[in-house]
């Protein structure tokens, strides 16, 4: 699969509008029109991508604030985004970048094979789409996923996962690990704070767990008054671990007053450490908190001995105890890749 450069794919013509096919938005889109995520628009009759090639930030960071802490923890990571999103989440907290209507000021142009370069000869082991959600580039994304790939380099994605069947397939078959941001498992949360709808999240989900060997962390905002009820977190838990399994790693993430609910408070770190708790219980094997100060919330645990296996200071590893993917203690087998 190939696109020229700004073609967007994923669409198609009804009447005198295009329709995008990307994510269950389907906007259909007149003349001149741009789509919900502002990054797609009609022009003269096609579909286009103002976000391809166009990159908003290049940072190296440690894997583990993507938050990815089973794959290859301890590693550098390049991460990069553009513009836009087709999520309309009132708490986002990388606003500026998601809801910019000013592409060209606030961005430069790097190429796929530009930014795989960059990963290599600053010995990052991973390329992260991230920062906006790396669905409404899927063009850009998946071309520098192939040239990364003819470097050895692996490929990860930070996203909402609302996307459609076809290109779901698609952008999954190139790249290596991903964390969904799994935002509530309420469809009035979604409809109301996200102006979308939980189901094709949950499909993605299960797509990428049934259908793929892309490496899968989950991470819950949890937002005091919205989506922290201890009957959410227990359904939401149920369905992880009835449906994806018990070693998918959930990320439990404190939130900040950002964008439209700057009159919320902060997320107390005694709810994350509760929901963490919560979660244990109900036998998921891997659970972390994050935002907050929380030196047991932030190590991995050897399920099968209890041992600390992965001491991490903040972002920073202080210790490890796994030698080839197995606790060196007992000999359990650590879900990941290591």
């Amino acid at each position: 699969m190939t696109s020229s450069k700004n073609n967007a794919l994923y669409w198609h013509k009804e009447n005198q509008a295009v329709v995008c096919d990307l994510c269950p938005r389907r906007c259909v889109l007149r003349d001149g029109q741009r789509g919900f995520c502002f990054v797609r628009k009609n022009q003269d009759g096609v579909l286009v991508s103002d976000a391809y090639g166009r990159c908003c930030g290049l940072s190296i960071d440690p894997i583990e604030k993507k938050p990815l802490y089973h794959f290859y923890p301890g590693s550098n990571i390049l991460s990069f985004g553009t513009a836009g999103c087709n999520m309309g989440c009132m708490f986002c907290q990388n606003w500026h970048l998601s809801k910019a209507k000013s592409l060209r000021e606030m961005s430069y142009e790097v190429t796929p094979k530009e930014i795989a370069k960059l990963a290599k000869k600053h010995n990052c082991r991973s390329v992260a789409f991230t920062y906006n959600d790396p669905i409404i580039f899927i063009e850009y994304a998946i071309e520098t996923a192939k040239e990364c790939k003819k470097l050895g380099i692996k490929t990860v994605a930070v996203t909402a996962g609302y996307i459609e069947e076809k290109p779901r397939k698609d952008f999954f078959e190139f790249i290596d690990a991903v964390n969904v941001d799994l935002k509530a498992f309420s469809e009035d949360f979604y409809k109301k704070n996200c102006l979308a709808s939980l189901k094709p999240v949950l499909d993605t989900l299960l797509y990428i767990k049934q259908k793929t060997d892309v490496w899968l962390e989950i991470t819950n905002l949890l937002i005091p008054g919205e989506n922290d009820s201890q009957e959410e977190i227990i359904t939401l838990v149920d369905w992880i671990a009835d449906n994806l399994g018990l070693d998918v790693p959930l990320h439990l993430s404190a939130f900040y007053p950002s964008y439209k609910f700057m009159d919320k408070p902060k997320t107390p770190s005694e709810i994350l450490k509760r929901a963490r708790k919560m979660a244990l219980v109900k036998d998921l094997r891997y659970v972390y908190t994050g935002n907050i100060t929380d030196k047991e919330g932030g190590n991995t645990y050897c399920p099968g001995c209890g041992n600390t296996i992965i001491d991490r200071e903040y972002f920073q590893l202080a210790r490890t105890s796994i030698k080839d993917s197995c606790c060196k203690s007992c000999g359990y087998e650590i879900a990941g890749q290591f």
